[in-house]
């Protein structure tokens, strides 16, 4: 019989010294709507403060698309919501072979408030060797199809 400790594991410590991945050098962007005054560049690359914003309401997704196959370790994900009360959910998938299959790493729901909670961080740990396409699902509010989605920053590691 083996004994171990339950503790901090290599997963869960792995993305501390794992660098960002180069979004804007690795992979290419496809994003089903975005305001001009918010494109997804403000939420996938540093440097930008204001986020991305969606130009349509309703359900919307990001799609990043490797050019090579990456290894990720974790995902992280920030939202802001300081005006409209709403239920959001959100789904991260992964496909390791090009889109010919995923693997659902996330969903879940959060809700925002402006009395209260108006921020939403999230770092899902994961163990991939290689990650083709990244697919981030968001429906921001499951009750009003007319509310408008947003990103304030995503990072792989």
């Amino acid at each position: 019989m083996q004994k171990r400790i339950i503790g901090e594991s290599r997963l869960d410590t792995a993305y501390l010294t794992t660098p960002e991945l180069n979004l804007e050098e690795l992979a290419d962007v496809e994003v089903s709507s975005e305001d001009s005054q918010h494109p997804i560049e403000a939420a996938l690359l540093p440097g930008y403060t204001l986020g991305w914003r969606a130009s349509t309401p309703g359900k919307q997704a990001i799609r990043l698309l490797f050019k090579q196959a990456q290894p990720v370790m974790s995902i992280q994900l920030d939202f802001l919501e300081s005006a409209v009360a709403r239920t959001q959910e959100y789904l991260v998938r992964v496909s390791p072979d090009n889109g010919q299959s995923y693997v659902e790493i996330v969903r879940q729901q959060w809700n925002f408030n402006p009395q209260g909670c108006t921020a939403a961080s999230e770092q899902h740990l994961v163990e991939f060797p290689a990650v083709s396409i990244i697919e981030l699902h968001i429906t921001p509010d499951i009750n009003d199809s007319s509310v408008f989605a947003s990103l304030e920053k995503m990072r792989v590691f």
